[in-house]
């Protein structure tokens, strides 16, 4: 499936879905499976790992600043980068009990919040947003490689060894590059929704660069849906 037929998959996913989980996984043969029933299978069937094409995660806001900018919100490249390296997490993990050495996407779903207007205000009411991004070009232009390397030093770890504090440190420093306009990841995101939730006209051109640089680290394909009509809109 090329990126248009993904999120057109998983917008048909998600309007005959009742959504319970946050994280989901899409594996080769086009289904959606919930991380739980994706930890229950892998129990009975280890193969299901090498399954996972894609991690699926949504969410609902009343904040204009996440439908435009959701993966400065949220990191999901940093672990499923790791995951796909053949590393584990201990602890909770979403992810699950072992690598997935075939997942290629990260597919972020946003809906607006239709139970408070909120910041987003009526003309943004029925909104879902997709933003699907490629694992490997996201991570590279995150320099997590080289991030990666040098927080476990010269060590090769095998499949099954298991990182806990580095995974924070990699996180921590993926998040204070300044890769968003000369801005770190948190400080963009804290530009950003000061400019659309708080109104403060003024930075529209730090904005405007923050937008460009986003496009640029994350190259995400982006579809905005009208959740009464399905239909494809413009944002």
């Amino acid at each position: 499936m090329d990126e248009y037929q993904i999120v057109e998959r998983v917008k048909d996913w998600y309007r005959k879905t009742s959504l319970e989980a946050f994280y989901y996984f899409l594996l080769n043969d086009t289904t959606i499976i919930s991380d739980e029933s994706y930890k229950q299978s892998y129990q009975h069937n280890p193969s299901v790992s090498k399954q996972v094409v894609g991690e699926v995660a949504h969410n609902g806001t009343d904040y204009v600043s996440i439908l435009e900018f959701p993966f400065l919100k949220w990191n999901f490249i940093s672990s499923a980068y790791l995951y796909k390296k053949g590393y584990l997490i201990r602890g909770y993990s979403p992810l699950g009990p072992a690598p997935l050495p075939n997942i290629k996407y990260i597919i972020y779903c946003v809906e607006s919040d239709t139970e408070d207007t909120g910041v987003v205000g009526h003309e943004l009411q029925d909104r879902l947003v997709i933003e699907l991004v490629d694992l490997e070009v996201a991570a590279n232009n995150l320099n997590l490689p080289k991030i990666v390397a040098w927080v476990l030093g010269p060590k090769l770890l095998s499949e099954d060894e298991i990182i806990e504090k580095e995974f924070d440190k990699i996180n921590e420093q993926v998040r204070r590059q300044k890769l968003f306009a000369g801005h770190t990841w948190d400080d963009a995101y804290d530009i950003v929704s000061r400019y659309f939730d708080r109104d403060e006209r003024e930075l529209s051109k730090e904005v405007f660069k923050i937008s460009q640089a986003y496009q640029q680290v994350f190259r995400p394909y982006r579809v905005v849906y009208n959740t009464k009509t399905w239909q494809q809109v413009v944002f």
